[in-house]
């Protein structure tokens, strides 16, 4: 059954921030600095777990604001913020154009389709000259378990005999095509970083029942399944990664990408 978005967010906060968002900010520690910025915007702040890290590193010099994406990721947010005396102000607000000196938006579960849009978001608001950094997911990633995918909805002849789980591998936009993107938005000096992060289940089961597959990933990969469908898909998948790895572990990785550049 699939959850609700205070569910989700409840979710978001006590497990995918962890296993997953955590290794895409990584990469913003590393490979974006920040420097005398008055203020910076925080778009997709999640429950704002990196947002107030930045905020105990910066946040004497910079003022930090963040963008929820829903109400539910709004109200937790405002409450951690409470409860450790943080200064980030969370809103769901529309901001004015050219406001901030830095902007950062995590973009790792946004669908392909929309990037664009967060990437012109995120430059609307920008000042000219500001340090802008977007958080993805590139190509290459998840390409075991779209094989398995494929294999899945072709036995079981759904998702157009197997080419939906295509159409995942293709719709992930590949490095020079997000840069190709940040260019034509208005970024200039821009730079890419990529890591590949590793992810590791003990068998089927435990993969397809984790929030990270079952809540996030799964839900937007079968969209176009009922939920009967959906149902035969999960168990044949678990089954497949059994059969498939034995006694082993399954694992998958993600290119986990930071694109950087400043606002021409």
């Amino acid at each position: 059954m699939a959850k609700t978005r205070k569910e989700l967010a409840f979710l978001r906060d006590l497990y995918i921030n962890d296993a997953w968002t955590r290794r895409f900010t990584d990469l913003i520690d590393k490979h974006l600095k920040f420097d005398n910025e008055e203020n910076l915007l925080y778009l997709n702040a999640g429950t704002g777990n990196h947002a107030f890290e930045l905020n105990e590193k910066i946040g004497k010099k910079t003022d930090i604001f963040a963008a929820c994406e829903d109400e539910d990721e709004l109200r937790i947010a405002r409450d951690k913020a409470a409860a450790i005396k943080s200064t980030v102000d969370f809103s769901m607000i529309r901001f004015e154009d050219d406001s901030f000196d830095a902007v950062i938006a995590d973009a790792s579960f946004v669908r392909s389709g929309e990037l664009l849009d967060l990437v012109d978001e995120a430059l609307r608001v920008a000042k000219t000259g500001a340090n802008v950094g977007i958080l993805l997911v590139s190509a290459g990633s998840f390409g075991e378990i779209f094989s398995l995918l494929w294999e899945v909805l072709f036995n079981e002849d759904l998702g157009e005999h197997g080419h939906a789980a295509e159409s995942m591998i293709t719709a992930l936009p590949t490095v020079s095509r997000v840069e190709d993107l940040a260019a034509k938005a208005g970024l200039v000096n821009i730079e890419t970083h990529t890591a590949t992060e590793i992810f590791e289940y003990e068998n089927g089961k435990d993969f397809v029942d984790s929030p990270l597959v079952a809540d996030f990933l799964l839900p937007v990969w079968l969209e176009t399944l009922s939920d009967n469908e959906n149902e035969r898909v999960t168990k044949q998948l678990a089954q497949l990664i059994d059969s498939e790895d034995g006694t082993m572990t399954f694992r998958f990785s993600v290119k986990a990408t930071l694109l950087t550049g400043e606002k021409q």
